[in-house]
């Protein structure tokens, strides 16, 4: 069977490349048909077609092009040299293609030639390469066939790139042009010569070949003549190349020859360009200077340049305020066209950055929610994966994601149970309605997957759930059979982070069990008299506001590892504060113990008071041992004054908010 269709391929093939040659037919609807007929192997995997690209043309070994050799050192007189002229106008004009970076070339070239009439005919990559095999005369045709078969390839779909990929790696044009391209690669105009290195890079050409190193180095050598719409090309280029000698040695002249012409530039598309090739090992001075160019044309910003800019500062590492809150705005407003990838390539770039922005991403996540409907179930687990690792919290779309999970829970393969675990525990979200059908569907799939589930997976699952306080009883015995062989201990835990989850498992068991009964008294231990600076301001306040030291605890550590900021006891009447002596020497049940927990910003939701899971699991756990709990966000009240922050104690301390404590807030989902 498999001789049969390479008989096949090979008889389309030739029947292709021997029609028409001005007027190119399309061979697409053919390869449509027997695009599926099987697997399309690696045309890099073929000896001889390696062995070609790395050696075409032996006789050009010489002088002129033995320092790009693979086996030798960048040829270089210093980056400085690259950028000591002023670089004259190319004759080459770019326009963008499209959102992804892609670029189209407007050439000064005869459009009475008919090579470029019918070129622009051709509908897919190797129409274009048949064309050069039958009707190229010149270099230029060649490497506009080259920048032509690119760009169809772009276009198409990524099984139909695979196949279309081995088409054009077999095509006898193409290794053709290719020694053309290496034998004139001096003499090509710069435009040829940039565009023809992006499509060849795109297209998957290996890196190490000497055709490549060899373009590269022409690069360095004309890199001054070079206008600044080819510097975007080529920058482009070598954001999505490793790095090696000619690389890094190009990507340095780039970098001295950005600093030079900056101020002229423009064009917020070539901008971000530079700052993806430049990337976050560019310098800080630069990356300011580049922030800067774009302030200047900020009043121009676009919906595509919106997008990109994400895109581009996550690949500099650098947050630049000014310039996101606009293009935070922009999308707001459009974000019915983003597209879904695009969605999530926001959200990463926002958590790379470090930006936080709550209404751009209510904004996403409701337009999500609005359009719920449209999306597949994993897609919307991306999405909320994604919130996740920012913190924020959509609770809506968790809601309506959990609805879909109850409906048809058959999607959640152990991977997507995983991830779901993670995002409500963190998010420490539970659903408004049918939140025991929720976490029964969650607690069934999880013990379909124990026969295959690891031993750290299942610790992981069983340890999120204990987080929302559920308890999945079969795999918890599963998971303490394995504790008592030692098959949890593992060597490449050096954070201890396994030893810490299974501790907490152990803690949830206990307190979150229906038959813990809250204790009379819990012992106390007061850790030191010193508080840290953080909670210096605090202290102070208490002070002032109780009159004595001896009317709180400070750094009070309590049973199951767990620790307090400050403890204030109080009568049953919660009308009076009690001296911590008094309350020691008479222990009482009726005394109000409250527990003061300064938390970082990081431990809530984003832009909420909510807190995450860890905190919230904290806060029930220190509930259920008696204790009345007050969460403040220390950062907030750092930035109160003195008397303000005295006033805001006074409030929390005999607020009847503060004793609003019942047994329907303690959440016990089992």
């Amino acid at each position: 069977m498999n001789n049969k269709i390479s008989y096949l391929l090979n008889t389309v093939r030739c029947v292709h490349r021997y029609s028409s040659v001005l007027t190119p037919k399309s061979s697409a609807t053919t390869r449509k048909h027997i695009l599926w007929i099987g697997r399309c192997r690696d045309p890099l995997g073929n000896v001889n077609f390696r062995k070609l690209l790395l050696n075409i043309l032996p006789s050009l070994h010489g002088s002129s092009l033995r320092f790009v050799s693979q086996k030798t050192d960048v040829y270089s007189t210093g980056a400085e040299a690259l950028v000591s002229e002023k670089a004259s106008q190319s004759s080459l004009e770019v326009e963008k293609l499209d959102d992804a970076g892609s670029f189209k070339a407007k050439r000064a070239v005869d459009h009475s030639d008919p090579f470029f009439t019918s070129l622009q005919k051709c509908s897919c990559p190797c129409d274009a390469l048949d064309l050069a095999a039958e009707a190229a005369v010149s270099t230029k045709h060649y490497t506009n066939a080259l920048t032509m078969a690119w760009r169809l390839y772009k276009n198409l779909s990524e099984e139909q790139q695979r196949y279309e990929r081995q088409l054009i790696f077999e095509h006898l044009a193409f290794v053709k042009l290719c020694q053309q391209l290496l034998r004139d690669a001096r003499r090509v105009t710069r435009g040829d010569l940039v565009f023809s290195l992006h499509a060849l890079v795109n297209l998957g050409v290996p890196q190490n070949t000497l055709l490549l190193q060899t373009l590269v180095r022409v690069c360095q050598e004309k890199l001054n003549q070079l206008d600044n719409r080819c510097i975007s090309v080529l920058a482009t280029t070598l954001a999505g190349m490793d790095k090696d000698k000619n690389v890094s040695a190009l990507q340095a002249g780039l970098q001295l020859l950005v600093e030079q012409r900056i101020s002229s530039i423009r064009d917020i598309f070539i901008l971000q360009n530079l700052m993806k090739c430049l990337g976050k090992d560019a310098p800080v001075f630069l990356k300011k200077k580049l922030e800067m160019a774009v302030l200047r044309e900020i009043d121009g910003l676009t919906f595509p340049n919106a997008l990109r800019m994400f895109l581009a500062l996550a690949a500099m590492n650098y947050c630049s305020l000014p310039i996101l809150n606009p293009c935070s705005k922009k999308i707001q407003e459009n974000v019915h066209d983003v597209p879904f990838r695009q969605l999530i390539l926001i959200l990463e770039a926002c958590h790379t950055v470090q930006y936080r922005n709550v209404k751009l991403f209510s904004a996403l996540a409701d337009y999500i929610h609005s359009t719920a409907y449209l999306w597949d179930k994993r897609q919307i687990i991306l999405f909320l994966s994604s919130c996740e690792t920012l913190g924020f919290q959509p609770t809506e779309l968790l809601d309506i994601f959990a609805e879909k999970v109850t409906e048809d829970p058959d999607f959640l393969n152990l991977k997507n149970l995983l991830t779901v675990l993670r995002v409500y525990s963190r998010l420490n979200h539970v659903p408004r309605v049918q939140k025991h059908l929720f976490f029964e569907i969650l607690h069934s799939c999880l013990n379909k997957c124990l026969p295959q589930i690891s031993n750290i997976e299942l610790l992981k699952a069983v340890y999120l759930l204990g987080i929302l306080g559920y308890l999945p009883q079969r795999a918890l015995d599963e998971l303490l059979q394995k504790d008592s062989k030692d098959e949890l201990v593992l060597p490449d835990d050096p954070k201890e982070q396994n030893t810490m989850m299974l501790l907490c498992v152990k803690t949830c068991m206990e307190l979150d069990s229906p038959s813990f009964t809250k204790p009379a008294f819990v012992p106390t231990e007061n850790m030191s008299s010193v508080v840290s600076l953080n909670l210096r301001k605090a202290q102070e306040a208490l002070i002032e506001l109780l009159g004595d030291e001896n009317m709180f605890l400070q750094n009070v550590q309590l049973p199951y590892r767990y620790h307090i900021d400050f403890e204030i006891r109080m009568d049953s009447d919660r009308k009076k504060v009690l001296p911590i002596n008094a309350t020691d020497d008479h222990p009482d049940s009726r005394v109000q113990r409250l527990a003061f927990l300064f938390a970082p910003a990081s431990a809530f939701c984003l832009g909420t008071t909510h807190p995450q899971g860890k905190l919230a699991m904290k806060k029930r756990h220190l509930n259920k041992l008696g204790y009345h709990v007050i969460l403040i966000q220390n950062k907030k009240f750092q930035e109160m004054k003195n008397e303000d922050a005295v006033e805001f104690l006074k409030r929390k301390i005999y607020s009847e908010d503060a004793f609003s404590f019942s047994e329907a807030t303690v959440q016990n989902n089992n």
